[in-house]
């Protein structure tokens, strides 16, 4: 699933700055915010696509 695939991918690109926010470095903890809001955007995507193929 495509959109799947993209959420592992933005979970694993925040893993960096993840780690660095938490090293008390602001600017990275504004880009793991910004992140997050892309992840659970693209969680959303996921469950209407399980949606879609539980109706079918």
């Amino acid at each position: 699933m495509q959109e799947y695939e993209k959420l592992k991918e933005l979970v694993a690109a925040a893993e960096e700055d993840i780690i660095k926010a938490q090293g008390g470095n602001k600017a990275a903890g504004t880009r793991v915010r910004k992140s997050m809001q892309d992840i659970k955007q693209a969680a959303q995507e996921v469950r209407i696509k399980i949606l879609e193929q539980r109706t079918v």
